[in-house]
């Protein structure tokens, strides 16, 4: 069966996302090229599912649909050959020999050539991209965004936190309260990714941070809401609200009090807002929460956790804390 350009869109993505190969893009180099593409990816990836559904009335719409696959295809061998040097680092540094670590290292530097390679790969896959994503707007495709899983039995976190039980985190602390404390000054609203993968620690990061004796001084109002899988402004608005000690109505849906209600709460008020596990990219319901968040006073931050290199893009920090 063929596959179809937005499958494939998914999996690079989620490739390109994944942590694990983080340190390896950077020690190649290629870590900014990267990020572009997969910005460039994210682009097409949400007019994709219109474009498969329209491509059968519309041939020149397939022909622009097979040459992004084609494409697709080779940015995915690119970064398999990442994954297979990422597996032979780790095989090597946790059985390898000291000789065969030595070698290892020496290799490194013998391998300057393969690296021009690679970012020469890049840059190709890079351009012919943006082509075919000029080439879109000839067909009037729809933004339409893949339905996100539920999952019934994630667990919900709190701020609450026993400092005695934390250890090894006091320059990630500091690193974070020093951009929560000195924020752009360009920006009435601050933002601040701190990413990793599952178990890495980012959700206790941010307790110790949230919790910190300085930060709770510095800010007039704290709030701190864990994030559900099927990001709703309006159920977020309502936790955000009952985080700060408001009064919400279990069953009111009424936007407009809700977000009145929020913007009377924000008012002149220098506010921390961590949203915890955040796994939603769609662009726009962010801009939408980010300007009903945009009534604080001057130097209010959110703090937002999240598994996905996609998601904090989305955001655009002021700064990213990566946590390994």
């Amino acid at each position: 069966m063929d596959d179809l350009a937005s499958s494939l869109a998914s999996s690079l993505l989620k490739k390109l996302g994944s942590l694990v190969y983080q340190e390896l893009y950077l020690a190649w180099g290629v870590q900014s090229d990267l990020h572009k593409l997969e910005s460039t990816i994210s682009i097409l990836k949400i007019v994709l599912l219109d474009a498969e559904d329209k491509q059968a009335n519309n041939p020149m719409l397939s022909i622009w649909l097979g040459r992004l696959k084609n494409i697709l295809y080779v940015a995915e061998d690119v970064v398999d050959e990442l994954e297979y040097e990422a597996l032979r680092k780790q095989a090597i540094t946790t059985y390898g020999s000291a000789m065969a670590k030595v070698c290892h290292f020496f290799c490194s530097f013998m391998a300057l050539s393969s690296r021009l390679k690679l970012a020469h790969k890049i840059k190709d896959i890079r351009e012919r991209l943006d082509e075919i994503n000029a080439d879109k707007v000839q067909f009037n495709l729809t933004e339409r965004h893949e339905e996100v899983h539920v999952n019934p039995l994630r667990e919900k976190t709190h701020s609450f936190i026993d400092p005695s039980t934390v250890f090894g985190r006091d320059g990630d602390k500091e690193e974070i309260k020093k951009s929560l404390m000195h924020p752009n000054p360009t920006r009435n609203l601050n933002i601040i990714a701190i990413v990793g993968l599952g178990g890495m620690g980012k959700t206790t990061l941010a307790k110790v941070v949230y919790n910190d004796e300085s930060v709770v001084k510095h800010f007039q109002l704290r709030m701190w809401v864990c994030v559900p899988e099927n990001f709703n402004v309006t159920r977020l608005v309502k936790d955000i609200l009952k985080s700060a000690g408001g009064s919400v109505d279990k069953n009111s849906s009424n936007e407009d009090t809700l977000q009145t209600s929020l913007r009377e709460l924000l008012k002149d008020k220098r506010f921390l807002l961590v949203l915890d596990d955040v796994w939603n990219e769609n662009r726009n319901k962010w801009t939408e929460l980010r300007d009903l968040l945009n009534g604080g006073s001057h130097g209010s931050v959110i703090v937002v956790t999240t598994r996905s290199h996609r998601v904090s893009s989305v955001l655009d920090p002021v700064y990213t804390h990566s946590v390994e």
